[in-house]
């Protein structure tokens, strides 16, 4: 049943990325292409957890977390870039 729910936390993160590599290709305006970013990066942190949980390395989380607070750091950077400059 674990292995089950494992298997298709993996298929949907996959599809995550698909759908993200998609947008971003895609992305008609910069802003389209700046939330494909962001959504690219919430996704690898779902897998940086996912990997944690099954190598049962629990430190993986702290990475996770770090790197979260990161790209919210850095998307602030750019929507107040976007919007008005530096």
């Amino acid at each position: 049943m674990a292995e089950g729910i494992l298997v298709v936390s993996a298929v949907l993160i996959f599809f995550g990325v698909a759908f993200g590599v998609l947008r971003l290709m895609l992305g008609y305006t910069l802003v389209d292409r700046v939330a494909a970013v962001d959504l690219l990066t919430v996704v690898s942190i779902s897998l940086i957890a996912l990997d944690a949980h099954v190598a049962g390395r629990f430190i993986y989380l702290d990475v996770a977390l770090v790197y979260g607070v990161l790209s919210f750091l850095a998307m602030l950077a750019v929507a107040r870039y976007l919007e008005r400059g530096f």
